[in-house]
């Protein structure tokens, strides 16, 4: 059952911030492993917008595809995934954008999940921290090229 969390501070607004997690269409251009975005659902539930999506994930010999529900919170800066269907018996994520009193933002991000295949679980085992830092460090660099480096770019 591997878990992971990240708490970072960021150079960019909590808003960039949930805009770039929350496009969820982009994902193949600049996140490891994701070779394909699709969005099956999009629909407005009062004070947020839930949204089911497939993800083709990649990693060597291995191509799955599975489905989430996310759940977009604007009015919060949070966003929830639950599983849907494909090779995990379960997985929940949540990232949290809290603007920063000296500019930028606070990113909270937490990952649990679990494959059905023993197999695949074994290979995700060995390489599952190195993955999440590749998987964070992705979401910096699009940042950067979406928003440019440092404060003067804050929208907030």
């Amino acid at each position: 059952m591997p878990s992971h969390a990240e708490h970072r501070k960021m150079p960019y607004s909590a808003d960039q911030m949930y805009d770039l997690v929350a496009d969820v269409d982009s994902y193949p251009q600049f996140l490891p492993w994701c070779a394909a975005a699709r969005i099956r659902s999009r629909t407005e539930k009062g004070d947020r917008e839930v949204m089911d999506a497939d993800l083709v994930i990649s990693f060597k010999v291995f191509r799955e595809r599975f489905g989430s529900r996310v759940t977009l919170w604007t009015d919060r800066s949070r966003i929830d995934t639950e599983y849907l269907d494909g090779p995990f018996r379960y997985l929940k994520s949540k990232w949290l954008f809290t603007p920063a009193e000296d500019g930028g933002c606070i990113v909270d991000f937490d990952v649990d999940f679990e494959f059905r295949n023993r197999m695949l679980q074994g290979v995700i085992g060995l390489v599952f921290n190195e993955a999440m830092h590749r998987i964070v460090h992705a979401f910096e660099k699009r940042a950067a090229a979406l928003y440019g480096s440092g404060a003067a770019k804050m929208r907030e």
